[in-house]
């Protein structure tokens, strides 16, 4: 956008001299894209999500090679929240709680294949009756081959299913239209003219990437960029019977498969291969977020503007043996999550409250001035990024249920508090993990895993009591009983269905 005139600077030229001064004041207003409701500036929003991109897959955070200067000074210039995680670390669950505030049970997009129900409320909708202009850009994912714009948007360009990295065909507003390019750089390239063109309301756009999602493909300028780089293995990935020492028998067993590090893809790449070509798709998205902020502060609204960057879902590199999502572990549940608005708070700051993705939609509607619906299970991070005081979470429920296309991840129902987190398995009789993150933040000792199982009456859950002993036995009752309290919280049984640990 070199040489482009803002749309402010025009009205500060030709554009005013025909208007009368309230005239000029209100054509001025608009240009900063602003509006009061309720006495709140109603900000502009720009939520950008990537798919499958690693808590820790910036050069900020240490990455052995991946270099992200884009990204590395969003987040110097507002806030790294370092503890965000998903409630279901998979595509379409995420993003329907993403939309909804809600869990998984809850909007019952449980995989990769359900649309949202009819009527469901999502934050654009909300925003929409608060006054709102919408914008979707890019992969919606539920309703699998369903591109069709849906409600909540006044403008829409997306794809069907998984979409392809190049050529791919868009519907624009309902029109099918085949464009030429890399999907990154073109979906970049509809938020660019959307955020620049001329706007009579605040507006709110949702950027959604299909990067860095398999099979990974970097754009032309990037590709082979890390040709030759080493990623170190995690200690926890070597097929060692120390290492799998305590583990439930299926998590090994996932070796082989399409998600495990020997099996995976179908023995289709090896994974030393594997993580270069990740990290140069990431590249594609550095340069997104880098047009992105750049058009912003072209047209006067970086510093107003609530600018979000999250991604749907972690990704495993070799932990435990496995990629992918899905599990409870770490990699897989946490997120990158940068908030920017430097009108709203300083940046600079690192935030270790634990923060979800159900949380976006109450935090986004809060900054807009518009009222946050019942139906949000999340909770509004406004105040504790402006240093409110502020009683927040503890711990938080995380769920995954089995898929037929991917059997070999059972259904996981767990909390994570902010020391110890408590991973159950249904549908399979395996041992459940146990683990202080504190003192074993790489989840490499289950504090359950020496303990038998048994069908003994009066066992825990199946451990047999006589070997749940002491400091372990009370951390799992209190978690075991957390995990029941927030099932019935949360809405999805009257009473605890697996019953709480005496």
């Amino acid at each position: 956008m070199a040489g482009k005139q803002t749309r402010r600077e025009f009205l500060g030229t030709a554009g005013i001299a025909g208007l009368s001064a309230a005239g000029a004041a209100s054509m001025v207003q608009r240009s900063a894209h602003a509006a009061t409701r309720g006495g709140t500036t109603q900000r502009n929003v720009v939520f950008i999500l990537s798919d499958d991109h690693r808590y820790d897959a910036f050069s900020m955070l240490g990455h052995p090679f991946l270099k992200t200067p884009r990204f590395d000074a969003l987040a110097e210039n507002g806030i790294l929240c370092e503890n965000a995680f998903v409630t279901t670390s998979l595509c379409a669950p995420s993003r329907a709680s993403i939309l909804t505030g809600q869990y998984t049970h809850r909007h019952e997009v449980i995989g990769n294949g359900p649309a949202l129900k009819p009527g469901t409320a999502t934050f654009p909708q909300e925003l929409q009756k608060g006054g709102y202009e919408t914008a979707f850009i890019g992969k919606w994912h539920m309703g699998r081959t369903n591109d069709d714009p849906r409600p909540g948007f006044d403008h829409w360009v997306s794809f069907r299913g998984q979409g392809t990295y190049f050529n791919p065909t868009l519907n624009i507003d309902g029109d099918r239209v085949k464009k030429e390019g890399y999907i990154t750089d073109l979906l970049t390239d509809y938020a660019v003219e959307f955020i620049s063109r001329p706007h009579e309301k605040p507006f709110c756009l949702y950027l959604s990437h299909k990067a860095v999602h398999a099979d990974f493909a970097p754009a032309p300028r990037h590709k082979g960029v890390y040709v030759g780089q080493k990623y170190p293995h995690p200690a926890s990935m070597a097929d060692t019977e120390e290492n799998y020492r305590g583990k439930p028998e299926w998590v090994r067993a996932q070796r082989n498969s399409w998600h495990g590090v020997d099996g995976m893809y179908d023995k289709s790449i090896d994974f030393d291969t594997f993580v270069k070509p990740y990290a140069e798709t990431v590249l594609g998205l550095d340069d997104s977020v880098g047009r992105v902020v750049d058009v912003l502060r072209e047209e006067g609204i970086l510093e107003s503007t609530l600018l979000i960057y999250a991604s749907d879902n972690g990704f495993l590199f070799g932990e435990h043996g496995l990629i992918d999502k899905r599990t409870m572990y770490e990699p897989s549940i946490r997120v990158p999550l940068i908030v920017h608005c430097p009108e709203l708070f300083p940046g600079g700051q690192r935030r270790k409250e634990l923060m979800l993705n159900i949380d976006f939609a109450p935090t986004i509607l809060e900054t807009a001035g518009v009222p946050i619906p019942d139906s949000i299970q999340g909770r509004s991070f406004l105040g504790l990024l402006r240093g409110r005081p502020t009683e927040w979470r503890k711990d938080f429920l995380y769920e995954y249920f089995w898929e037929a296309a991917f059997p070999q991840t059972p259904t996981v129902l767990g909390v994570r508090g902010e020391r110890y987190k408590l991973i159950t398995y249904h549908g399979v009789w395996d041992k459940y993990e146990m683990y202080d993150l504190l003192e074993d933040p790489d989840e490499m000792n289950n504090l359950l895993g020496d303990i038998s199982l048994g069908t003994r009456a009066g066992a825990i859950d199946g451990y047999i009591p006589g070997q749940l002993q002491g400091e372990t036995k009370k951390i799992y009752q209190e978690m075991r009983k957390r995990l029941d309290e927030l099932l019935v919280e949360t809405g999805r049984w009257q009473e605890p269905r697996w019953g709480v640990a005496q």
